[in-house]
């Protein structure tokens, strides 16, 4: 596999985790892809592929085809993707409240001023801002999911509000094709709204958890040590953490956050790991004892 190329690739446009799957098996369909698997909670994208049969680019354009997309800037990806998460966040806060507003009314004339006239008519216009203005990012969806034969949670809301409407707006316009018969032209505007509307605050509390997460992982990444003292040779030198490989010798100091696990080989000292166990005593660790990444060293210092 000396043509194989491993990427993590940010996602965009995944709302629930039969999305992931969408986008996990339409990599998976790419000629030239041989592995692929796609972190919902991460939103990204785990990828090999021969490079000679395939390239970022053409997996882009099949996902895009399927209705999602990747940010392929390896500098900065994550960086986008967590900007256009908090961009999507305050428009679908707008979106929700704008819902709301038009459903409230929707629901007061389906349930209380039902005998008002032209009532139907008013829940019709009310009740089509609210499907196909806020709540379009459904039918958009299903729409794409559709043509790809597959189908998501969004083809469930769109099917079902969209068929409520249609059956709400057929007894509006034409109502008496039921009276005729002897029958009430029930409608069911307040149905189709109030789904959207729920739906659409469930997303809005999801995407505010996971920005909360996403800040709390950023605050941890923060601790991760960058540069640690390696001792090859008798010359102890400053080296990035990525470059730390198994076997290397590494001086930790009073005060240094350990980077890695390893085994006490020279030295000995206490050890702050009441992020490991919850334990607020220091821990003596002494030579042939383990340690572990994240901890703290107290006061001796040991390799």
């Amino acid at each position: 596999m000396e043509n194989s190329i491993h990427k993590i690739i940010p996602v965009t446009g995944m709302s629930c985790a039969s999305c992931a799957m969408s986008v996990q098996s339409t990599a998976a369909s790419v000629p030239g892809v041989q592995q692929a698997n796609v972190n919902y909670a991460t939103q990204a994208l785990d990828i090999y592929f021969d490079q000679q049969k395939t390239d970022s680019e053409k997996i882009q354009k099949a996902i895009q085809n399927a209705g999602y997309d990747l940010i392929l800037d390896e500098e900065n990806a994550f960086d986008q993707q967590e900007q256009q998460q908090q961009e999507a966040l305050i428009q679908l806060k707008k979106t929700t409240l704008g819902a709301v507003l038009l459903t409230v009314p929707v629901v007061l004339l389906a349930m209380v001023f039902m005998h008002v006239k032209a009532a139907n008519w008013m829940m019709l216009v009310l009740t089509s801002v609210v499907l196909f203005g806020f709540g379009k990012r459904f039918f958009i969806s299903a729409w794409k999911q559709a043509k790809h034969g597959q189908v998501n949670m969004d083809s469930l809301v769109a099917i079902s509000t969209g068929v409520a409407f249609v059956v709400s707006f057929f007894n509006t316009v034409y109502p008496q094709f039921w009276q005729g018969k002897g029958l009430a032209a029930h409608v069911y505007f307040e149905s189709a709204a109030v789904v959207i509307t729920f739906i659409l605050l469930g997303k809005l509390l999801e995407e505010r958890a996971k920005s909360g997460t996403s800040a709390s992982v950023k605050k941890l990444m923060g601790l991760q040590v960058r540069e640690v003292s390696v001792i090859k040779n008798g010359i102890e030198t400053q080296t990035n953490i990525a470059d730390v490989l198994a076997g290397d010798l590494i001086r930790i100091k009073p005060g240094n956050r350990i980077p890695v696990d390893g085994e006490i080989i020279d030295g000995a000292s206490f050890i702050d790991e009441s992020m490991l166990t919850g334990e607020p005593m220091a821990v003596s660790r002494k030579t042939g004892e383990e340690v572990f990444a994240g901890t703290i060293n107290q006061k001796g210092s040991f390799i």
